[in-house]
């Protein structure tokens, strides 16, 4: 119907708007309702294309990882207010598309004859202050010749990772130091935060144990095999994954991989 409107529109000189109306079935009411909304269209068409250039600008900074709810984000953050519906149609329209994650191995090692730690989060990922529910885990890094670990500790209220430890190995010391980060990170008023983690080997050692107890921390964890559980913790590592393209790449130095992670999280 636009075709058609568009062709009256352009030929209605010659053999009338009358006609060409009722050679092309449009009522002529109609095509003047179009003409006189026109100006209309034009100008949300213009200011489409706008967006669509903000939108682009904000996807390649991401290096084309980023999808139309962390674009809305970006765009919010520069004070541009936009629809988040908005701005996945206008990339839909221009193929503008983020990096999706491909499904992965679980790679946590559940502790044999762990003592038993409470879930005291029970996959409410909700705090109504800072300092009141932390969780945390551990994820790899692909790297020639081997791996480096990254363990976290998020502050559930926030959704901002306070504390955080890279190294080579999976001793408890790389989620030790973690933590001991997002402690200080506090300037160590931590009393009574609950951490909340999967049950690896590292989070039900006695070493991290004697750590929470040291700072006064109550554990919590989740289910054996159960991503769920601890789902905010997986959802970080997802979104880190997808935009540094883990899944994608090996870095080929270890001091690469920090680099690029450290840019990441800053």
């Amino acid at each position: 119907m636009t075709s058609r409107l568009r062709f009256i529109c352009a030929h209605r000189a010659e053999p009338g708007v009358k006609r060409l109306c009722q050679i092309l079935a449009v009522s002529a009411s109609g095509y003047y309702r179009w003409l006189n909304t026109e100006p209309a269209r034009q100008a949300r068409a213009a200011a489409e294309d706008q967006l669509a250039v903000r939108i682009r600008q904000a996807h390649e900074q991401s290096g084309g990882a980023y999808g139309s709810p962390r674009v809305t984000s970006e765009l919010r953050e520069q004070g541009v207010l936009v629809n988040h519906k908005r701005v996945e149609r206008v990339m839909r329209r221009r193929a503008i598309i983020g990096i999706h994650q491909r499904r992965t191995v679980r790679t946590t090692i559940p502790g044999s004859n762990a003592p038993d730690v409470p879930d005291l989060i029970r996959r409410d990922f909700t705090a109504t202050r800072l300092d009141q529910r932390w969780c945390g885990d551990i994820t790899y890094l692909p790297v020639a010749g081997g791996w480096l670990y990254l363990a976290t500790v998020i502050d559930i209220a926030s959704r901002r990772l306070i504390g955080w430890s890279i190294n080579t190995h999976l001793r408890t010391s790389l989620i030790t130091d973690a933590l001991d980060a997002a402690v200080t990170a506090r300037s160590g008023q931590v009393t009574g935060v609950i951490f909340h983690s999967d049950r690896g080997t590292q989070y039900t050692s006695n070493a991290f144990a004697q750590a929470c107890q040291r700072h006064q921390i109550r554990r919590s964890t989740g289910r054996v095999g159960t991503s769920y559980d601890n789902a905010l913790a997986e959802a970080f590592f997802a979104t880190l994954k997808r935009e540094l393209q883990i899944n994608h790449q090996t870095w080929t130095s270890e001091a690469d991989a920090r680099r690029d992670v450290f840019r990441w999280i800053a």
